[in-house]
């Protein structure tokens, strides 16, 4: 079987929805890091944040990344955050095709202006600056991807295509 596709960026990339639409066309599974993550704990990740902290939220992740590694077939939406840890990027590397999808940041600020479950975006700060300042942050993690796909003014099936012409070409046969 094929190897996956993971799916990284910042929050309001896209990469949910996305993720669901290529692991329909691809017959794949698709799996939501986050979502495994609020399952596994049985409370919200702003409740995880609140109670337990970053890192422990952080530890949580990883711990399901690496289960998930060995796993063929799937389509992976990770968190934003997830690639801030070098260990993460390098389990991201081993299960796939690893594409980062990236928005402008008035475009994630639009996307994400009604979301109350982002705890990195409470607080009194404007949500563009908090977006732009995250962005900055990650930005040398998100390089790390094989494939970087700016989903500013496309749509589901414009950025979905785009990935699965470049995983065609990598995985040559494989679709």
């Amino acid at each position: 079987m094929p190897a996956s596709i993971i799916l990284t960026g910042p929050m309001g990339s896209g990469k949910t929805s996305v993720g669901r639409l290529l692991a329909a066309r691809l017959g794949y599974r698709f799996q939501d890091l986050d979502a495994l993550i609020v399952e596994q704990a049985g409370k919200s990740i702003n409740r995880i944040f609140a109670e337990e902290g970053e890192a422990a939220f952080r530890d949580r992740e990883t711990a399901l990344l690496s289960t998930l590694v060995g796993q063929h077939g799937i389509v992976l939406s990770t968190g934003g955050g997830v690639v801030i840890r070098e260990g993460n990027r390098r389990l991201l590397h081993a299960a796939g095709l690893v594409v980062n999808l990236v928005a402008a940041v008035d475009e994630l600020a639009k996307r994400l202006a009604s979301a109350d479950d982002r705890p990195l975006l409470k607080g009194d700060e404007a949500i563009e600056k908090k977006i732009e300042r995250i962005m900055a942050e990650r930005e040398p993690f998100y390089a790390d991807a094989d494939i970087r796909i700016d989903t500013t003014g496309k749509t589901l099936e414009d950025v979905a295509v785009l990935i699965l012409a470049f995983y065609a070409e990598k995985h040559s046969g494989a679709l």
